[in-house]
């Protein structure tokens, strides 16, 4: 798919050097200098559409002034059949390029000729990235967090896909371990007390106390009555976990169902352990040298492994030494693996076991500290985890109505839960929004601007530009006016500045694909369409499509569907719909 930002700014690299290599050979330039100029995008459109360094960058190789050198190049340059129109020196001797005609109308004409796959390329190379995302302990309801990760890893599975990887999306399913024997004693706390009433049996300090583990209590009991009343601890912890389990996990999938999202693969920490995954893994980073014994416990020697990796990464060996670093368990005294154990098995079944060249992350931005353990523990085993395993760590959500911050707290029960926001708002407004800023920044999700119906909710905008163009292209036809195939559009007709700022942030779709790709960011996306859709309007307001003249008819009518297509697309990519009213 064309990147036709990219091939322009190719092509004014190829006509400079090939200006310079034709005046070298008549003698006006000194032949044989390898000049490396830059080409840019200048800020202010009146400069053209593009700017190149070429002649300052030869100054001192070619021993001429900037401006002369810029305007020997000027009189060589040929323009006939490319991209561009007309070129002109400025300043100290930049050389400014404008677009052709010819290159609008290829915009409007790389996008017809494949509306969804427009925007994709090939950075990727067919290699296959994981991402792994929302992963949330099945304890309990999904929440707010949950939410934000879920749209985050959800596009960016979507972007790195259009952008040339094959994507797979996984959900780790945390069924072993602290979490679940503390989930399974909630559980029987709560069963425990409607057998001996509240004050009859003590809840756990550190007990999950969520309106949904009374229910799971009380489901547990009308199937088992009292039977488990005076049963022994490893009979109802394995019980009551596994009831509770078989009961959140399909309502999760159904939340995330809801949501839009579908995964490849829910994969199950459970197994790693039965299948004995995890201690082969703490026997491989014990054949490597990186384990050792202590108070009964086998522990990962971190500090060691760090201290490697940030050599690698440029510190000294005196800075390495001066980090405070803290070895961690992988087996505890009493035979038990820790989680950190699990997780490393985890990836490395990621990595060696399913082959995947990348594996992305989406973790809450509390799991910090784990991120260079885990790929430093990756590094001892061979895999180069400080490469292939990338985090994003995502800041906490601010959730505002009536002005005023929503306070949460899983603990207490008192987290709001993904099936009750989406209850109060669309899924569209939820997807939109949380991936409306990039991972790192804190996100202030205002629940009255979520539903409101006006400019000044951002996926309201969005959409409300794809149903205008709809409703356009519908009064249009009624008139008799159809959209013509782009190579029947002369794009000569469309001069008006609105109308070229238009095409030309239709043509930079590609490459705020290949970014968001690259930096793992998809808010991008959003923002790319904000923009879009702003400038649509702008057009819209500036430029009349039903008018006397068929051919600047013919091109509007064309620009206007060529913007609709685009908008559903990154729309698409989003996981929102693209409606054809509003």
């Amino acid at each position: 798919m064309p990147n036709l930002i990219q091939a322009a700014r190719d092509q004014v690299a190829q006509l400079t050097q090939a200006a310079y290599e034709k005046a070298a050979a008549q003698g006006l330039l000194p032949a044989g200098q390898e000049i490396r100029g830059t080409v840019e995008v200048p800020k202010d459109s009146r400069n053209g559409d593009f700017a190149s360094s070429f002649a300052m960058a030869g100054a001192k190789a070619l021993h001429m002034a900037p401006r002369q050198i810029a305007q020997i190049v000027l009189d060589h340059l040929e323009l006939e059949g490319t991209l561009f129109q007309r070129s002109e020196i400025a300043g100290p001797g930049f050389l400014n390029f404008f677009y052709a005609p010819r290159w609008y109308g290829e915009v409007l004409g790389a996008v017809e000729a494949d509306p969804e796959g427009y925007g994709a390329c090939d950075e990727g190379g067919g290699r296959r990235v994981m991402v792994e995302f929302v992963s949330a302990n099945p304890t309990g309801p999904m929440h707010m967090g949950n939410a934000r990760g879920g749209v985050l890893g959800d596009t960016l599975a979507n972007v790195l896909a259009r952008a040339g990887w094959s994507a797979w999306k996984e959900f780790y399913v945390n069924d072993a371990g602290n979490q679940i024997q503390k989930f399974a004693l909630s559980i029987h706390a709560r069963y425990m007390q409607i057998l001996l009433g509240e004050e009859g049996f003590p809840f756990p300090e550190d007990g999950y106390q969520g309106e949904d583990i009374r229910e799971l209590a009380q489901a547990f009991y009308e199937v088992h009555k009292d039977a488990y009343r005076d049963a022994p601890e490893d009979k109802w912890m394995a019980d009551m976990s596994a009831f509770g389990l078989e009961r959140n996990i399909p309502k999760m999938k159904e939340d995330l169902r809801k949501y839009g999202i579908e995964y490849d693969q829910w994969f199950f920490e459970s197994e790693l352990h039965d299948s004995g995954y995890v201690a082969q893994t703490v026997d491989l980073l014990t054949q490597k040298g990186w384990t050792y014994e202590k108070d009964g416990a086998l522990w990962l020697d971190t500090t060691r492994l760090l201290k490697e990796k940030y050599i690698r990464e440029g510190k000294t060996r005196e800075q390495a030494d001066k980090l405070e670093l803290k070895d961690d368990v992988l087996r505890r005294a009493n035979g038990f693996y820790t989680y950190f154990a699990a997780d490393i098995a985890y990836h490395r079944n990621k990595f060696e076991e399913r082959g995947f060249d990348k594996v992305i992350n989406v973790w809450g931005a509390d799991h910090h500290g784990h991120v260079a353990r885990l790929q430093a523990a990756l590094d001892g085993l061979g895999l180069d985890g400080s490469h292939r395993l990338t985090i994003v760590l995502m800041q906490l959500v601010n959730l505002l109505q009536d002005g005023k911050p929503v306070r949460m707290s899983k603990r207490t029960g008192k987290a709001i839960a993904l099936h009750d926001l989406l209850d109060e708002i669309s899924v569209d407004a939820a997807r939109y929004y949380f991936n409306n800023r990039s991972a790192t920044s804190p996100l202030d999700f205002d629940l009255d601007l979520a539903v409101r119906q006006d400019s000044d909710n951002p996926v309201y905008y969005v959409q409300y530009a794809h149903a205008r163009i709809c409703s356009l292209i519908e009064r249009m036809r009624e008139a008799g006016a159809q959209v013509c195939p782009a190579r029947e559009v002369d794009a000569c007709a469309l001069a008006r500045p609105e109308e070229l700022a238009l095409v030309k942030t239709l043509a930079q779709y590609p490459e705020e694909v290949r970014l968001a790709a690259r930096d793992f960011d998809p808010s991008r996306i959003n923002r790319y369409l904000t923009t879009l859709a702003g400038d649509f309007h702008r057009f819209y307001n500036a430029c009349r499509c039903m008018v006397d003249d068929p051919c600047i008819q013919a091109a509007r009518l064309k620009l206007a569907d060529t913007v609709r297509l685009v908008l559903a697309n990154g729309l698409g990519l989003l996981g929102v719909n693209a409606p054809n009213k509003m």
